[in-house]
Order: structure tokens, then sequence, then C-alpha cells
């Protein structure tokens, strides 16, 4: 990342010619020029401090998709015990209303 790094040189667009001649315009390029050195180093700074703050978002970004996908495989281990879990309360339950039907049936207790 380092070579697409915006130095002052790289955005430098106007070498500092003397002002020649006895017009206007030219004195008046030079101010231009000058103006245009100073907004591409403002800009230059600008993208570099962008640049900056995009690879520490990428960064932070595998970050997170690292803890989703942590999060992802402890919730479905969750999951599969809680299932677990249900399944066998639910055994359980109808153990122990078979119990309590053979207990009534062997106390004599036809009703049921």
């Amino acid at each position: 990342m380092s070579d697409m790094k915006l130095t002052n040189e790289k955005m430098h667009t106007f070498d500092g010619h003397e002002k020649v001649g006895v017009f206007k315009s030219g004195e008046k390029l030079t101010d231009f020029g000058e103006k245009q050195n100073a907004a591409n180093e403002v800009l230059a700074a600008n993208i570099n401090d962008l640049i900056v703050r995009v690879c520490a978002l990428e960064d932070k970004q595998v970050q997170n998709a690292e803890v989703m996908r942590k999060l992802a495989e402890e919730l479905g281990a969750f999951k599969k015990e809680l299932d677990r879990l249900r399944l066998s309360d639910k055994l359980n339950t109808s153990a122990v209303e078979r119990l309590n039907r053979a207990i009534s049936l062997a106390q004599g207790d036809t009703e049921r």
C-alpha cells in the first residue's frame, strides 16, 4: 500500500518558473500554479488519511468476521444442546406419566 501514498512531490503540477513578460497573464499563471500546488498537497494529505482509515476499517471487518464465525459455531452448539435437553425433558415427562399410570393401575385405579 506504500506505493499508493501520495507525496507532495508527486502532486506538484507547477514548477515555479520565473514570472516573465510584462503581461499580467504570466503573473496570474504563476499565482494559479502556486495555489494549485497548495490545493494538491491538501488533497494528497486527505487521500492518504482516507487510505489509512479504509485499511483500518478493512482490518476491523476481518476481525468482526472472525468473531461472527465463532459466535455462529457457539450458537450451533447451543442449539444442539437445547434440542437435546428438550427431547430429554419430553422423554422424562412421558416416562413419569407412564410410571404414574402404572402405579395407579397397581393401586387398583381403573379410571385412567
